[in-house]
């Protein structure tokens, strides 16, 4: 299973971005897909997730602006991000877990400048 990210860049306080992520090979039916991001000299964390057939959880930090959405039968989950603050400043991650496995993206830098 490959993971593919596309979406970051540099932006305003205030502004959008919308991160997609599309995973290819053979990963059934039955996965989690989510986004997690990691600023400079901290853990890597949560941002978003969205189950099979389930709704969408979200950090506390992010709730309100950013909204996660996935196509099962593309196998693609996107990020839209708005109001986006310099504390968003990381490199996001897309993830997907299914029963036995987890993959990672490479990783995609979103910068907001204040």
């Amino acid at each position: 299973v490959r993971l593919e990210e596309s979406g970051g860049g540099t932006v305003q306080a205030g502004g959008s971005l919308r991160l997609s992520c599309v995973a290819t090979g053979t990963i059934g039916s039955n996965y989690n897909m989510g986004w997690y991001r990691q600023a400079p000299g901290k853990q890597r964390e949560l941002v978003a997730y969205i189950a099979s057939g389930g709704s969408p959880k979200y950090a506390d930090a992010v709730k309100g602006r950013f909204t996660i959405s996935r196509d099962n039968a593309k196998n693609t989950v996107d990020l839209q991000m708005n109001n986006l603050k310099p504390e968003d400043t990381a490199v996001y991650y897309c993830r997907v877990a299914t029963p036995l496995n987890v993959y990672w993206g490479q990783g995609t830098q979103v910068t907001v400048s204040s």
